[in-house]
């Protein structure tokens, strides 16, 4: 019988319990990509709540990446201390961390402007350029002393869009079936695997784009099952149309559930699914109801970085998140509600 609050072994990856910080936004960063005081603070603050893991917030690959502002990044060697700080300060309290690796959009400079290029319009060195840029942001990863990266394929981001039919209508080795359009996610991963092979790879990816013409689930699950086969070490299972509201505890929690347990059922890597967690028994109770390994949480934490730690003290606490959504408008993404009541 699995347990929340029991160690789990990933590869290169040892875990004090199932429970995983999903990566969140924050958007602190200063425009090069380096660490602010603040970004430091949030993270030790949740390594210090008890989370097994910690995978980092958006973290680009690229320098030219201008899809939002605020973004960590890990694009040049000459940042490599200051995430190497951060490590340290997680890894002080025990806590192994993975860096979310990612790319908004793809970006060409035309008559002195970037411009936002989409898959279909890419030639294929600059799809090259980006595979490399993962592979070159993996390595800094590693010398920084991250445990781990995550290849952000979801949310509709550059990766997303590229694997997602509704986006990606080449019709080189690169679109067209499921299998062409995954190969730039296969690719990124033999790189890494060959770049800094201590590392643990796992990648986020969306169940379904749920927009017309998307990703669908047949088509997600052949993605992982291709995913599994190249080696990957974890998958997380997201999706479009994250952070729904009105979730309460044991009533519409795991909004994910069926389709991670459907990817975990056909893949022989470890499955963790986000979306919607607010209570331990629930967890468990898709734990062991199911082949899905690991639970990661985002908006819980926000509101509350010690709720591994009160729910390992008192299973029966659930997440004071009450799913408001009010995160996404304030700055850092902080919830609202922190500092206006007694914990």
């Amino acid at each position: 019988m699995k347990k929340i609050f029991e160690q789990k072994q990933l590869k290169n990856l040892t875990l004090k319990n199932r429970l995983v910080r999903s990566a969140t936004w924050e958007g602190i960063a200063h425009p090069d990509g380096s660490v602010t005081e603040e970004a430091y603070a949030i993270y030790e603050e949740l390594a210090k709540g008890g989370v097994g893991a910690i995978i980092t917030g958006f973290t680009s690959v690229a320098l030219d990446d201008y899809y939002f502002g605020g973004m960590m990044r890990l694009c040049d060697d000459a940042l490599i201390p200051q995430y190497k700080k951060l490590t340290d300060l997680i890894h002080a309290e025990g806590c192994p961390v993975i860096t979310q690796l990612a790319l908004g959009a793809y970006y060409r400079p035309v008559n002195g402007r970037w411009l936002q290029v989409e898959p279909d319009h890419m030639y294929s060195d600059e799809i090259r350029l980006v595979i490399n840029e993962f592979i070159a942001a993996a390595v800094r990863a590693e010398k920084a002393g991250f445990d781990g990266v995550q290849i952000h394929g979801a949310h509709f981001f550059f990766l997303s869009r590229f694997i997602s039919p509704a986006v990606n209508h080449r019709t080189d080795e690169y679109g067209g079936c499921v299998e062409n359009r995954a190969r730039i996610l296969l690719e990124i991963l033999h790189g890494i695997r060959r770049a800094a092979p201590q590392l643990h790879i796992t990648i986020k990816i969306n169940c379904n784009d749920f927009t017309y013409g998307g990703l669908t689930r047949v088509e997600s699950l052949s993605v992982c099952r291709l995913l599994d086969q190249a080696g990957i070490d974890s998958i997380e299972v997201s999706g479009n149309g994250t952070s729904v509201g009105g979730i309460k505890a044991h009533v519409n929690e795991g909004y994910f559930v069926p389709a991670a347990a459907a990817i975990a059922k056909a893949v022989s890597c470890p499955v963790i699914v986000v979306g919607g967690f607010r209570s331990p028994d629930t967890m468990e109770q898709v734990l062991n109801s199911t082949e899905i390994e690991l639970i990661s949480l985002s908006r819980p934490l926000l509101r509350e970085p010690d709720l591994p730690a009160k729910m390992k003290a008192d299973p029966a606490t659930v997440s004071k998140c009450v799913s408001c959504n009010a995160c996404y408008s304030s700055q850092a993404h902080k919830c609202i509600f922190r500092g206006r009541e007694k914990e």
